[in-house]
């Protein structure tokens, strides 16, 4: 006998759209969130690892979190920015997803898109408000690494050009009450 869950992330790896309804329809029903024991993968983990848009949009609108982290803190939003899947992205980032999370070694989607020299993915995420000033666990930030690349690299321009203001970013550290 399998969980509920088991059955629900088999039938999304399956592509059975009518069993994950049904499911998904159930009252009360939290199978949206639910995780693989063993890698902590959550649907959305599934569906944006095949690049599938459509999953991502319909899973999203029946309550999936898109900040559910894998054991390795890897998001769904982390995961489509190593895989450059720019559609993805801005489906989550729509969908509620947080662009500043890390994973475990501390690496946010900038990070990770600057060190593939995806300017379209920065650019994407910068849009989206992503602090390019973030530190990973080694201490370095996207603009660090973009800097190593060069001052006149297309990463570093990519940020000068895109970034926004440090208090328009999601998450911009703020003082005192707002009203």
């Amino acid at each position: 006998m399998f969980s509920e869950g088991y059955k629900f992330l088999e039938a999304v790896k399956k592509k059975d759209g009518e069993t994950v309804t049904q499911m998904l329809d159930e009252p009360g029903s939290t199978l949206a969130n639910s995780r693989d024991v063993t890698t902590g993968q959550s649907a959305l983990h599934i569906v944006t690892e095949r690049r599938d848009l459509t999953w991502i949009r319909f899973l999203t609108a029946k309550g999936a979190n898109p900040n559910i982290a894998d054991k390795n803190g890897v998001t769904p939003l982390i995961l489509a920015t190593q895989l450059g899947f720019t559609d993805g992205v801005a489906a989550l980032v729509e969908a509620g997803a947080r662009v500043d999370t890390p994973n475990s070694a501390g690496e946010t989607p900038l990070i990770s898109a600057v060190h593939s020299r995806d300017t379209a993915m920065m650019r994407a995420l910068l849009e989206a408000g992503a602090n390019p000033d973030r530190a990973d666990n080694s201490g370095r930030s996207a603009m660090d690494y973009a800097k190593l690349q060069g001052p006149n690299s297309a990463t570093m321009r990519e940020i000068e050009r895109s970034a926004k203001p440090a208090d328009e970013r999601e998450g911009a550290q703020t003082y005192g009450p707002s009203f």
